[in-house]
């Protein structure tokens, strides 16, 4: 009988951006969903429960690990957003085509780092000032 795997397996292959992308693109998914509504049950919450532990639970999202924690959930929301509009056009069968799958690609990257940074470059200034 021969030994030789049925279909091909994630160990032959190298990972290419493509598929680094729909990977991550399903797994914030699943971050945004768990972690974006545990962090707003907790909120909500607080604040049905009263002045003190909404001011305990204020204290806590305003911590740096908190804070750092919010970061990556801005992030991997601006990438999901971004890579579904792209699946979106692909939908259209716009930019199926390997050279502007690796553009879009990167595109998607480095828009989402933009896009979380200003944001919070935004949310930071206003808290100071």
């Amino acid at each position: 009988m021969d030994k030789t795997p049925l279909s091909p397996h994630l160990q032959v292959y190298r990972p290419q951006l493509t598929s680094v992308l729909s990977i991550s693109h399903r797994a914030t998914g699943v971050v945004l969903s768990v972690a974006g509504t545990a962090i707003i049950l907790y909120w909500l919450i607080a604040i049905a429960l009263g002045a003190d532990t909404y001011s305990e639970a204020k204290e806590i999202l305003g911590s740096l690990p908190a804070k750092i924690v919010l970061f990556g959930w801005t992030g991997a929301f601006y990438y999901h957003l971004l890579n579904g509009v792209r699946h979106l056009l692909w939908d259209t069968g716009w930019g199926l085509d390997l050279p502007t799958a690796y553009k879009t690609g990167y595109g998607v990257l480095i828009f989402s780092i933009l896009l979380s940074i200003s944001t919070w470059a935004y949310v930071l200034q206003k808290v100071v000032s």
